[in-house]
């Protein structure tokens, strides 16, 4: 049964919503969290943890937790096939995390959903929103159930498809990319590291190939058609399309594979009176560079102490985080596109990219930006 009068309305518990409800039980607050699935999501896209948002969390009592189950990855490349184009390290960051932690979005939630628990939280399911009203005092949130919640704030973290975006009438405006992008995590064997991420660049598109716990490899690809569901052949051609020559990276096992069609979009304010937008349901953009679930996750440990503020009666608090964290969005979305569109330069420009990133990756001050731009420490403060 959902209350019928809470603090804060959560709605979705993914990565972004579950921070947001984490931060605010910390503080005290009373806060409920519903979601449409009868379960937690066990498939997810999202497989990096960047470094800020690991020192983000650091309040919550996450960080340890997470970097005790994931892979640590110093290095990032970016390569055409078996040349490296540009080397980003992340060990000399000055941060306690000076590395790409890897780690599978569905043990990120359940490490966040663990904490929520302890600190008095739960997550209400399913429960699907119909309508979401507002006056100059509260919200209130009908469910598909008839259900009535009344709160004094109202998050959305639904996702792209926001339902809390669209009741509160706010705009997503961008486009979408004409590619649609495949997803797997496989076994492998063959010319492939286990503690490096390697973005491959390509005339046919991009290949992303990301070691996970477990001997799991996690491939991201932009493909015109993907397959609903990437069998062993399909996964191979693109890696022998895209990836490492010199040793063939040779795939032994698909355990899980998708595929999904990405926009890039910033919502038109992340603010409608009571109701405040975060992660998802705020931005989307490419996979390029792992940005998404950590942006959200950061979009989330500013809202959360936000929130906490404007009920202590500092109602400036929420316009501040929208301030801060709109620009941050666009940031992402600006970065990822580039990332996807320099991955699929076409064929007879590939030679000058390629030279152009060579030249810029000897450069020391390249690299060092890419690495804080990469792990979000460029966004501290």
């Amino acid at each position: 049964m959902l209350p019928t009068r809470t603090d804060v309305l959560v709605i979705g518990a993914g990565p972004t919503g579950l921070t947001v409800a984490a931060s605010l039980c910390a503080q005290g607050r009373d806060v409920t969290v519903v979601d449409s699935q009868a379960a937690g999501d066990n498939t997810s896209r999202a497989a990096v943890v960047h470094a800020r948002t690991l020192e983000v969390l650091e309040p919550l009592g996450v960080s340890g937790r997470l970097a005790g189950q994931g892979i640590h990855a110093p290095r990032f490349t970016i390569r055409d096939r078996d040349r490296v184009l540009v080397p980003v390290e992340f060990d000399d960051l000055p941060t306690a995390y000076p590395y790409t932690l890897m780690i599978s979005q569905a043990e990120t939630e359940r490490t966040l959903l663990e904490r929520l628990e302890e600190l008095g939280g739960r997550v209400a399911r399913p429960y699907t929103l119909e309508s979401l009203t507002q006056d100059g005092e509260e919200v209130t949130a009908v469910m598909t159930d008839g259900s009535t919640v009344r709160a004094k704030y109202a998050v959305g973290a639904d996702g792209m498809h926001s339902t809390v975006r669209e009741q509160a009438g706010i705009g997503f405006t961008g486009g979408q990319y004409g590619e649609s992008f495949s997803l797997a995590d496989v076994r492998l064997s063959g010319g492939v590291p286990d503690d490096e991420v390697v973005l491959y660049f390509s005339p046919a598109g991009l290949v992303v190939v990301a070691p996970l716990p477990g001997g799991i490899h996690r491939i991201v690809a932009t493909v015109d058609a993907a397959p609903a569901v990437p069998d062993a052949a399909f996964v191979q051609a693109l890696l022998d399309g895209r990836g490492p020559q010199r040793e063939r990276a040779v795939v032994r096992e698909v355990l899980w594979g998708s595929r999904f069609r990405v926009h890039h979009r910033v919502a038109d304010t992340y603010r409608a009176g009571r109701v405040v937008l975060a992660g998802d349901a705020a931005h989307v953009h490419s996979p390029a560079g792992g940005q998404g679930m950590n942006t959200g996750i950061q979009d989330a440990t500013a809202l959360g102490e936000a929130l906490g503020a404007a009920l202590r009666g500092e109602e400036g608090a929420v316009d501040a985080y929208a301030a801060a964290r709109r620009p941050v969005a666009e940031q992402v979305v600006a970065f990822a596109g580039r990332l996807t569109g320099l991955a699929t330069t076409p064929r007879r420009l590939r030679p000058v990219r390629n030279l152009v990133l060579r030249t810029l990756a000897r450069v020391p001050a390249f690299r060092r930006s890419l690495a804080w731009r990469l792990s979000g420490l460029v966004y501290r403060g």
